[in-house]
């Protein structure tokens, strides 16, 4: 039996469903290495070893270099690990990581005999891409916003030297990548469990004031992190509009509103949330306030009911990695309008399974919510269809199956 190694700092994350799978049918000894604090040594047939980065950024570090030295500070403490489990004896065949936080750059001077696949979620290009993407808040002709974007990509270009092949969830993600490497990237998106997540026209999602229904006219929004990446201060600013048209409707917004783990710039002050509440409250009453609900982050059971009576479901998101809530969102059947952005495009058909509005035009965005609200056959088709685009496209057991099948080569390499 071969070994095999899973790094990701927030394991299981990409690999919550073909580790588990590989692990079940027992032609790899399955383990991973990660620095969550919230797991056991073992689960689900898999060995599980942390880490623990050591040392903060520096005092006076160059400003293009402060995610390269936490890349570095990732990398260093995998390495010890590694070292520490090498000398335990732990010898792994094959290696599967995450080129993101910087854990993979070293690992196979630990373990030179080891076959390498790079999870490649995203490479920066500072020109069409979320680098230059909205002027709002980016400075186009910034050079250094140019040179960081280089700088970022250094702990994928040590990471990627020594690996067989690499995997991306999309082909817009898999295309940001430099033609060299492109040439070596499969596409398998991570997969969406179409069984748990589904439509249910008995859900009920406790909100304050109430209980929501499906008998209810709801507008649901869900980023990770409220923030303009995600279109935040577009949905924002459709709301005073789309609430005059819709006067019984409710917004339920999902997300955390931290400064921490977000993408893109902070806000001089604050929060993003409280920025963009500062915009637009003044332009609702109290009435119309009233029907806007953050529930901030919340447990996975809770996210799937927002998602089961939501009416109309908004994704914006600048050129970027795709979030898995825009498919979990299809695959409850939910009514989409997404932006008209990559790799949204790959997963939206304008008309067929969603609608597309241009990311920037919030009074578009205001009218289309609304009008979709007022067309129930429409948004049934479209719902069906968005759960059918899901179940044959980005179903979790066949997509478990082609990792598990990408997995296989890159150890036969």
């Amino acid at each position: 039996m071969r070994n095999l190694l899973f790094v990701h700092n927030n394991f299981p994350a990409q690999f919550k469903h073909v580790g588990p799978l590989l692990a079940r049918e027992g032609r790899y000894a399955v383990a991973a290495l990660h620095k969550r604090t919230d797991l056991p040594d073992q689960a689900l047939g898999m060995r599980l070893h942390s880490y623990t980065p050591v040392g903060a950024l520096s005092a006076g570090v160059h400003p293009w270099l402060t995610q390269v030295e936490n890349a570095l500070n990732h990398g260093e403490a995998a390495t010890r690990r590694a070292l520490e489990l090498r000398q335990a004896g732990y010898e792994p065949d094959v290696i599967i990581g995450h080129h993101g936080w910087g854990e993979m750059m070293f690992l196979r001077d630990i373990w030179p005999r080891a076959r390498v696949g790079l999870y490649c979620e995203l490479y920066y290009r500072h020109r069409d891409s979320s680098w230059d993407f909205d002027p709002e808040f980016q400075d186009r002709v910034n050079p250094a916003a140019v040179c960081k974007a280089r700088m970022l990509n250094i702990p994928f270009d040590i990471s990627f030297e020594g690996a067989v092949a690499g995997l991306s969830p999309t082909r817009w993600q898999a295309n940001t990548f430099p033609e060299p490497i492109r040439r070596r990237i499969d596409v398998v998106h991570d997969g969406i469990d179409t069984a748990q997540i589904r439509p249910n026209g008995s859900a009920r999602l406790e909100v304050e004031g109430g209980v929501l229904t499906r008998e209810n006219e709801v507008f649901t929004f869900v980023s990770r992190h409220l923030e303009p990446y995600r279109g935040l201060h577009i949905f924002m600013r459709a709301l005073p509009a789309l609430l005059r048209k819709r006067p019984a409707a409710h917004v339920v917004i999902v997300g955390s509103e931290g400064k921490d783990g977000g993408y893109g710039p902070l806000p001089e002050s604050g929060t993003w949330k409280e920025k963009f509440i500062a915009e637009v409250r003044p332009q609702m009453d109290d009435a119309q306030w009233a029907r806007v609900h953050f529930l901030g982050r919340i447990p996975y059971e809770r996210f799937v009911q927002v998602l089961q009576v939501s009416t109309v479901h908004a994704y914006l998101t600048y050129p970027f990695v795709v979030s898995w809530s825009l498919l979990e969102a299809m695959s409850a059947g939910a009514a989409i309008v997404a932006s008209d952005t990559a790799p949204v495009r790959e997963m939206v058909e304008h008309g067929r399974n969603g609608m597309l509005v241009d990311f920037f035009d919030s009074a578009a965005l205001a009218e289309t919510l609304a009008r979709l609200a007022t067309a129930p056959l429409q948004r049934a088709r479209m719902g069906a269809a968005a759960r059918q685009f899901v179940i044959d496209t980005y179903e979790v057991a066949d997509c478990a199956r082609r990792q598990a099948e990408w997995i296989d080569r890159v150890a036969a390499a």
